[in-house]
């Protein structure tokens, strides 16, 4: 699936509306029928930034929702929902800057050979949890594959060398990443 210009502003759009009309109180309706690759059933991040620096970030791996579904909803749980901060505050929206990342289909791999750093994204599976790391983490870090390894398997909870481990799966994936600073939405 290839996302036009126009495809990534109104996704663009969309996260940013309704993280706006949640902080108004105001419900959007999600069931609105989306067509073309806005329609497809696709994995999908949203993150927020402030100030270059993370504020929240939560997506769906696998393709649950047609694709502005779900960025909506991802949205709202990265403003509002991530563990990690406090909700995003009327006075940080303005600041805030989105970014979203459309995922391929995961791919297990059966070496760590098979990643490359900076095109795929990672995924440490071990049954009962799960780390994932977007493509773009381990470039921003420096980080070489066993680092991105330990560092997926330390998002899951487990013990860094654990991908090292017996049943312990890997998958990789490719994201479509863009951001409001390279695309200008519609309405901001």
């Amino acid at each position: 699936m290839e996302l036009s210009e126009s495809d990534k502003k109104e996704l663009l759009r969309t996260a940013r509306t309704s993280i706006e009309h949640a902080m108004k109180g105001v419900l959007i309706s999600s069931r609105e029928e989306s067509t073309g690759p806005l329609g497809e059933l696709r994995g999908v991040f949203v993150t927020l930034r402030l100030q270059s620096e993370l504020r929240g970030c939560i997506g769906y791996v696998e393709p649950r929702l047609p694709l502005q579904e779900a960025v909506r909803e991802v949205a709202l749980k990265a403003a509002f929902e991530d563990p990690r901060f406090p909700p995003l505050s009327d006075e940080e929206l303005k600041d805030v800057e989105i970014e979203i990342s459309v995922l391929s289909p995961l791919r297990k791999i059966s070496s760590p050979d098979e990643i490359e750093i900076g095109k795929h994204g990672l995924v440490v599976d071990a049954g009962y949890t799960r780390g994932l790391l977007l493509p773009q983490v381990a470039g921003e870090y420096g980080w070489g594959k066993e680092e991105f390894l330990s560092h997926t398997a330390r998002k899951a909870g487990l013990p860094a060398d654990a991908w090292k481990l017996r049943g312990v799966e890997l998958f990789v994936f490719t994201s479509d990443v863009f951001s409001e600073t390279e695309i200008a939405p519609t309405s901001h």
